[in-house]
């Protein structure tokens, strides 16, 4: 316990109100002797990243219920299974490999924050094929895992309002049960804006002046 403790940057006393209030999975038992491995050194420094991003211990403990239960993360959050969007089914060894051994605590509070990842028994879940293999290229091009996070939150931000956009426009003339029929009309004119976006920068870059 003394060196998880020392390991994880606490106290000692800090780490058995962890196991009091179940944040953490026991240790195996050999006899009198109790055993803690990676995983819980892992887990204990997810808490210290998580609470260094404002999430309370009740938060935390949810969080970790989720995991040693099975149940998703991303359900836990409130977020809704998404309709188009393929979530891709990994080991922990796997998205460590997408990722350049850059799956730190840090990088997973911010994933599991944004409700990138849940978890299905002894396996991760990454809530989008399309954003898994974006994100892990741009970190192959060299881009940090943690930019690439901070960016993908303000992109949901900008991408929240467009879709408010969006849904306003087509409530405003049109029944309900429309909207999901026509939102490939909305990636369309997202797509086509971004691209001519891209080109005024690239132009602007090329030619300052």
């Amino acid at each position: 316990m003394e060196e998880l403790a020392r390991l994880a940057g606490i106290t000692v006393r800090t780490l058995r109100f962890y196991r009091e209030r179940k944040l953490i999975p026991p240790p195996r038992r050999e006899g009198r002797v109790a055993w803690y491995d990676d995983q819980h050194l892992a887990r204990l420094r997810t808490i210290t990243a998580l609470l260094e991003r404002g999430h309370t211990l009740n938060g935390i403990a949810e969080l970790a219920e989720a995991f040693d239960s099975g149940r998703g993360v991303g359900d836990l959050l409130g977020m809704e299974v998404p309709t188009e969007e393929t979530p891709v089914r990994l080991t922990p060894e796997e998205l460590a490999d997408h990722f350049a051994g850059e799956v730190t605590p840090e990088n997973l509070a911010v994933a599991l924050d944004l409700g990138y990842l849940g978890v299905d028994g002894e396996e991760i879940v990454h809530i989008s094929r399309r954003l898994l293999e974006v994100s892990s290229a741009l970190v192959r091009e060299g881009i940090p895992l943690g930019e690439v996070l901070r960016t993908g939150a303000e992109v949901r931000t900008h991408a929240d309002a467009l879709a408010d956009l969006f849904a306003d426009l087509i409530l405003r003339h049109a029944p309900e049960e429309t909207l999901h029929r026509l939102r490939p009309l909305a990636r369309s004119v997202v797509d086509a804006e971004l691209s001519l976006a891209l080109d005024r920068r690239l132009r602007k870059r090329d030619n300052p002046m």
